[in-house]
């Protein structure tokens, strides 16, 4: 195993530490990434939850996503960044924003998803495999 994956927020009010490797790294065209992002997708890291400790409390929001399950975002109430998001339906799971993460060039993605809701403006790679929704269990 590499080092912890470490990151927060902008302020430093909440930092995570990750001594595992992602389970998964993709980015997400869905239109609530796009909102999130501000740009044309989102791209996170997702890790087993008993392997991250966070320090700082995060406020949250819910959103139901377009594949129908909640989503709780965790942000700063101090500086708004998002930093992470859970889903009550499969609570052994913790996805951090990859923009949170102290050394951003750590992440890999490995695929695309809701490509559907995805603009030609958006280049993505090219090399990646790509999904219309999210991709089969």
């Amino acid at each position: 195993m590499s080092k912890s994956y470490i990151g927060g927020c902008a302020c430093g009010a909440i930092h995570y530490d990750i001594p595992a490797e992602p389970l998964v790294m993709n980015d997400c065209q869905c239109r609530q990434c796009q909102r999130d992002s501000g740009t044309g997708h989102g791209s996170y890291l997702t890790f087993p939850r008993a392997a991250v400790t966070v320090h700082g409390q995060a406020n949250t929001w819910d959103l139901v996503g377009d594949n129908g399950y909640v989503k709780s975002r965790g942000f700063c109430a101090n500086c708004g960044t998002l930093v992470y998001l859970t889903l009550p339906a499969v609570p052994d799971i913790f996805v951090v924003y990859a923009g949170s993460l102290e050394d951003p060039s750590r992440y890999k993605p490995q695929f695309v998803c809701w490509t559907a809701a995805g603009h030609q403006w958006d280049h993505m790679d090219p090399d990646l495999p790509r999904f219309e929704k999210m991709p089969p269990a």
